[in-house]
């Protein structure tokens, strides 16, 4: 009696687990049911194309690019299929392809981390692709920088250094042709400072327009960039007007040619640049107007972005008077040893310049000519240079040079 009832338990318990999964399915096809959805334009991704590269071969063709799918599974795993259809492709393994045309089939690749337990491929339209293939085609090409974009006002952008300076392009001759050049292009709205890192590398067509649908390989996929950005500035250039013959700077008219020029540097270097000193004129060396050049040196740490290496400044002196006195006051100080000197002019005529009731005051023994000839050590007659001096006025300057002559001997 008791067998029998745990005979009839145990054939309830599996009855229950019977009635349990056929009601599951009836409640899963009522909610969730079985359907066939298509899927149009999915892309052909392919592999295998290193081995291709291996033979000295490359693909210059698929057809094509885009297949349809026709899927069948449950509403809801169809829904997420759709919904993550971007991630979804086709692959196509071409390592086994020959030179020429290749009739080859393919699998669907699923989006990551889908569940396709559930999904039967119903379809497949069409069922293969043709892939043509044909021998590789290398060109080398040098690396160009571009910027797109702009350089912020007031800086200024340095030569790029780019690594590596050339690529090989490599792929199906027709396409290397439509190639151009090969750019790393940084992107940026306002470049104010210095850019160093890695820009990927963009084949270009003769229009400077991407090519990014062609089956091209390049020997760098990215070259590492320094783009040096310096701040730029216009600066005036000044001269120092030394009071002389009997002028000072109020005195005098200077043009300097040119007035500025632009210098580049770093922000610290060039915030406080105001004005660059050519250097200083002595106006007892201006007699009317005189011209003189004077380079244009600039600390190491900028840069003459102008390009303009000298620089004239033309020094007019107006509104004084000038004279000439016959000075006879002529001596000589440093003999050098063992040598006797002999003075042979005997008179200097010296122009002095200043105003005309000043230049009335003055005489001639006022004057002293002084020629210093520490550097004579050789025999013979020589033209010295000799310094004039001009007591007992502070209005009145000398101006010009002066030389005597005289005769050395032992």
């Amino acid at each position: 009696m008791m067998g029998r009832l745990r005979e009839s338990r145990w054939v309830y318990i599996l009855l229950s687990i019977v009635l349990a999964v056929i009601f599951w399915f009836y409640v899963r096809a009522s909610v969730d049911p079985t359907g066939i959805t298509s899927i149009h334009n999915v892309r052909v991704d392919t592999v295998g194309t290193s081995v291709l590269a291996s033979q000295g071969l490359t693909i210059a063709d698929i057809t094509p690019q885009t297949v349809e799918l026709r899927v069948e599974g449950p509403t809801s795993v169809r829904t997420e299929l759709l919904r993550r259809r971007s991630s979804l492709s086709v692959v196509a393994d071409v390592s086994r392809c020959v030179e020429g045309e290749n009739t080859v089939r393919y699998k669907p690749s699923w989006p990551e981390n889908f569940n396709a337990e559930e999904l039967y491929v119903q379809d497949q339209e069409p069922a293969s692709i043709t892939v043509v293939v044909e021998k590789l085609f290398a060109k080398p090409f040098d690396v160009q920088f571009q910027l797109e974009g702009k350089v912020t006002k007031g800086y200024q952008m340095g030569t790029p250094a780019v690594e590596p300076a050339s690529v090989i392009v490599s792929g199906p001759v027709e396409q290397v042709n439509q190639v151009d050049k090969v750019a790393a292009i940084l992107r940026a709205e306002e470049l104010s400072e210095r850019f160093a890192g890695d820009l990927p590398l963009t084949p270009l067509d003769k229009q400077g327009n991407p090519l990014t649908d062609l089956e091209l390989t390049l020997s760098a996929e990215t070259a590492y960039v320094v783009v040096p950005v310096v701040m730029t500035k216009e600066v005036e250039l000044t001269v120092n007007l030394l009071a002389g013959g009997g002028a000072t700077s109020e005195d005098a008219e200077r043009v300097i040619e040119p007035k500025t020029i632009v210098v580049s540097g770093a922000e610290a270097d060039l915030e406080g640049l105001e004005e660059i000193s050519l250097g200083s004129i002595d106006l007892s060396n201006v007699v009317g107007t005189n011209t003189f050049t004077f380079p244009i040196a600039l600390d190491s740490s900028l840069t003459n972005e102008s390009g303009l290496t000298t620089a004239t400044v033309k020094v007019t002196v107006e509104g004084l008077d000038t004279e000439v006195f016959a000075v006879s006051n002529i001596r000589t100080i440093n003999p050098p040893d063992g040598y006797q000197v002999d003075v042979v002019t005997q008179s200097v005529l010296i122009t002095v310049r200043g105003p005309a009731e000043d230049l009335a005051k003055i005489d001639a023994s006022q004057f002293q000519v002084v020629a210093d000839l520490s550097a004579m050590a050789v025999e013979g007659s020589r033209q010295v240079r000799a310094r004039v001096y001009l007591n007992g006025t502070s209005t009145v300057g000398v101006i010009g040079e002066y030389t005597i002559s005289v005769n050395v001997s032992r």
